[in-house]
This record gives structure tokens, C-alpha cells and sequence, in this order.
């Protein structure tokens, strides 16, 4: 995912192109042929700095403790459990051994493979438009998956439409293309029922007819959500003899890998601000248009995301507690999405309202409050808007054709969350 970082952030409340402003003297006056340029009329003449042996090894150390983090959620995943990673100290799940290093491994290096290429097609492309960006740094984190992905830093000033989408564009459609055969490879390589009994041998007396023992009806676990791609391929190409019961998927470590990998995608093609999925739709529709739609799907987005926390059966002390922690969240994201904060925090007011609205009206429907922290980033960190390039020519045929892969592709890959 790039972050660009001197490009000027657009206010809020006016999404008309800025006009494009002339040229300097010192650079209009060079020969054309002195500047490699991608789009006429805009020419860099920086070289890309050779980044010191430290820079490579924060990089390396990132990659390196992202590795060991992902190989111990994998091996949690793999016990069936989203809690904290397996160090087997101050109360922690216990150390993994030797079967589990190996269905760690079987999780993180695929899905980090998909992490890394993703964020390479973002660095690629732009050192192809003359774009300054860093190496990619990968976020470990102790928790859940092991990672919060990765970032590049863009370095310089993005001029045009054509390079936004490009270099948004280029990361999630190379992770695309590295999860699909990931996952046919899982789907096609499966292995018999005896792994699974390995696993868990009190299922072996069973055998093939273990889920409707184990698991009778009404009965729920933590499992792997399928986005649609996903129940495609299994549809059309596993073995449903060696396919588990959906609460086993996730001691299946490459299937996790793929799904998770579907879902990274999926993620970053969020058609909202600064996220890929916003650097595309901008470069189809256009500053004005994009904006406008920005603004109702993030919106949307939290509508969804706070749906069921709060309703007129919810008890006293909980509107008491988190009531006004909840207020001042929905203050918080919204304060910059219209044009003053007063209408910032009418819009929280009636997001507010509406949920408890739907709440009351259909009890069963809930939200996925995990969004809210995403919501948060996107609120008052990477904004919600994407400002306008000063060559704001529109795209070609073939670019905006491939751009509405893209978004089929996020349909396809999309899921609210990835486990439930």
C-alpha cells in the first residue's frame, strides 16, 4: 500500500481539479530529450539516492521479525485460536513443537510471498514513472494474523491522473495474480482425512463422517469467511472427499494463506481515500465524481461497521460506559468528511441514530466493530478524499478497462471479515 508523502492533501469540501500550474523556466527551457517523461509536459530530472546499508537493514530486520511473527500466528491459527502468539511465557500459549513450526511456516511464507509482491508491483511501477519510493517495511504485529501488512513511502510529488492509478493499480493486481495459483494449488494438493486425524485423533473413530459427530446442527466455531472467488475454486476444483468441515479450514495452513491473501487484497482495494482502491477509482472517475462517492461510501462504511452496538435494548450501564466513548469515536471520523465540523458532527449524530434505528428494527443484523479502528485510520490519518493531480487528463480505454477489472475483482475477493 503506498502512502504518498508530499502530495498536499485536498480539503474536505472542494473536489475541483486545481488548474495545472506552468512549468519552471529552468525546466521548460530543457531539450525534451534530456528528461525521460511518462506523461508530456511533466519532467523529473531527481536520481533515485542509493539508500544506505542502515535503510537495508531496518528493511531486512522488519521482513525478518514480520517472518517470526506470521510463523507463530500460523501455528495459532493452526491450534484453531486468534489470541496472542505462542511464546510460552507470562501465560501465553505455549511454544510450539516440531509438527507446528512446520504448519507455521506453511502459513507465513506463502502469505507473506503475497505481501511482497504486492508491495514490489507498487515499488516497480513507480521507479518505471520516475517516482521516488522507498523499499517496502512490513509491520509485525503480536496479534491475530502476525502482521499488519506493509507500506512503501512515496518520496515525490505524484503529477498526474495516469500515475496515481498506475502505481495504486500495479500492487493489488501482482498480489492477485500470485493468490490465485496459491490457492488452486491448495485446492488441488489437499491431503487426505489422516492429516486432519493427526491433528485431532479423537476425530479418527468417525472417520470420513466425523463433522455430523463433532459438529451437530446449531453448532458454531471460529472459522475461515469465504469470499466469493474462494467457493468458486473450491467448487470447481477440490476434492470434496478431502475437503474439512469449514470449523477445521484453518488447520489447513496454505488454504489460510490464500483466503487471507484474497482478503489483503480485497482490503486494499477499498475504493476510499489514499488506499489503492481509491488511487483507481480515482483515476476512472475523477476528482470531482470520486469525491462525491468517497464521502457516501465512508459513510457506509461506518454505518456498517458500528451496526449492533448499540440499540434500545441495550443495557443502562453500557450506555452509560461506552456511550460517550462511542460519541466521541463517531466525532472523531467524521469531524473532516463534510465541510465544517458542525456538519461533521451532525453526520456522526445521524450515522448514530440510523444504527440504532436499524437495531430496533431488525435485532439479528450486527455490524463488525473490528472496522472501527480502520474506519479511525481512515478518518483522521490517510483521509477519506484523494487529491487532484495537476494533469488531471482522463485515462485511456485500455487503463480504464483494466480498472474495472480491478473493482470486479475486489467484489470477488471482498468479505466483511475474515474469520467469524
Amino acid at each position: 500500500m503506498p502512502f504518498p508523502e508530499n502530495t498536499p492533501p485536498l480539503p474536505e469540501f472542494d473536489a475541483t481539479p486545481a488548474p495545472a500550474p506552468p512549468l519552471p523556466e529552468v525546466l521548460a527551457a530543457a531539450p525534451f530529450a534530456d528528461f525521460w517523461a511518462p506523461d508530456a509536459g511533466f519532467r523529473r530530472y531527481e536520481r533515485l539516492p542509493a539508500p544506505p546499508a542502515r535503510a537495508y537493514a531496518r528493511h531486512l530486520g522488519l521482513f525478518l521479525l514480520t517472518l517470526l511473527t506470521t510463523t507463530l500466528a500460523g501455528v495459532q491459527l493452526t491450534r484453531g485460536d486468534l489470541g496472542l502468539l505462542p511464546l510460552g511465557v507470562w501465560g501465553l500459549p505455549p511454544l510450539p513443537g516440531p509438527g507446528e513450526w512446520a504448519r507455521g511456516l506453511g502459513y507465513a511464507l506463502p502469505f507473506l510471498a503475497v505481501l511482497t509482491v504486492h508491495e514490489f508491483g507498487h515499488y516497480f511501477v513507480a521507479r518505471r514513472n520516475r517516482v521516488r519510493t522507498s523499499l517496502p517495511y512490513f509491520i509485525p504485529f503480536p496479534l491475530g494474523l502476525g502482521t499488519f501488512g506493509a507500506v512503501i513511502r512515496i518520496q515525490d510529488r505524484i503529477f498526474s491522473r495516469r500515475e496515481f492509478f498506475d502505481i495504486g493499480l500495479a500492487g493489488p493486481l501482482a498480489g492477485f495474480v500470485v493468490a490465485v495459483p496459491l490457492l488452486i494449488y491448495g485446492f488441488t494438493h489437499l491431503p487426505p482425512l489422516g492429516y486432519l486425524f493427526q491433528v485431532h485423533p479423537e476425530y479418527a473413530q468417525f472417520g470420513a463422517d466425523y463433522a455430523r459427530h463433532v459438529y451437530p446442527p446449531g453448532s458454531s466455531g471460529l472459522t475461515l469467511a469465504r469470499p466469493l472467488l474462494y467457493r468458486l475454486l473450491e467448487a470447481g476444483l477440490a476434492d470434496p472427499a478431502r475437503m474439512p468441515h469449514p470449523n477445521e479450514l484453518l488447520h489447513y495452513p496454505l488454504l489460510v494463506a490464500g483466503a487471507l491473501s484474497l482478503f489483503f487484497t480485497a482490503l486494499n482495494l477499498l475504493p476510499l481515500g489514499q488506499l489503492d482502491g481509491g488511487h483507481i477509482l480515482y483515476g476512472l472517475l475523477g476528482a470531482r465524481r470520486f469525491n462525491r462517492l468517497a464521502r457516501v461510501l465512508f459513510v457506509g462504511f461506518i454505518f456498517y461497521a458500528g451496526l449492533g452496538l448499540f440499540s434500545p435494548r441495550t443495557a443502562p450501564s453500557t450506555w452509560l460506559y461506552w456511550g460517550p466513548a462511542y460519541a466521541l469515536y463517531l466525532g472523531l471520523v467524521c469531524w473532516r468528511a463534510l465541510p465544517t465540523p458542525r456538519q461533521g458532527l451532525l453526520l456522526a449524530a445521524g450515522i448514530w441514530g440510523a444504527q440504532v434505528a436499524v437495531a430496533a428494527a431488525l435485532p439479528g443484523v450486527l455490524g463488525n466493530p473490528g472496522w472501527l479502528v480502520f474506519g479511525l485510520l481512515l478518518g483522521r490519518l490517510t483521509g477519506i478524499y484523494h487529491p487532484p493531480a495537476p494533469d488531471d487528463r482522463p485515462l485511456s480505454p485500455a487503463r480504464q478497462w483494466l480498472g474495472w477489472l480491478m473493482v470486479a475483482i475486489f467484489v470477488l475477493c471482498f468479505t466483511p471479515s475474515p474469520f467469524k
